[in-house]
């Protein structure tokens, strides 16, 4: 194990503790590299096809590397009534990436999620934890410009 990931070594090295690990490095990372499923698969004694297994099992993990502004769009029952798919698809069409990926740039990553916990700003989004409510198209694309332009 290259000394990268050193800080494994504090969990004991056995394959029921597989998850731990990959929550370690994507607590430290923020992602799961393929260069990390190769060293936790290594580390635990785990096949890689299996590590990736669990990783791809498991809607905690992320596989590319985050943005430095994570979007979050809301498609729970309010927001989705009030309109996020249209969110998403401004979104979308502004940054050139759909749920799940990460821009050219490493600005921005989205992801669309459950709910945000905001149904009386239905429909929301967040970047980074702060909350955007009551959205339209207009609003929706002027606040990603000002994070670009941040």
């Amino acid at each position: 194990m290259g000394q990268n990931y050193d800080y494994l070594k504090a969990i004991a090295p056995e394959s029921s503790n597989l998850i731990k690990g990959l929550q370690a490095v994507q607590t430290r990372e923020g992602y799961v590299s393929d260069a990390s499923i190769v060293a936790v698969a290594d580390y635990f004694h785990t096949p890689v096809v299996e590590t990736e297994g669990v990783l791809s099992f498991y809607a905690q993990f992320k596989s590319t590397r985050p943005g430095r502004y994570q979007i979050c769009v809301c498609d729970g029952t309010a927001c989705h009534i009030k309109g996020s798919p249209l969110i998403s698809e401004w979104i979308s069409t502004e940054l050139g990436i759909t749920a799940g990926e990460t821009d050219a740039d490493g600005l921005f990553s989205l992801e669309t999620v459950a709910c945000l916990g905001c149904c009386s700003l239905a429909p929301v989004f967040s970047i980074n934890g702060k909350v955007f409510g009551n959205l339209d198209r207009k609003t929706t694309i002027r606040i990603l410009k000002e994070y670009r332009n941040k």
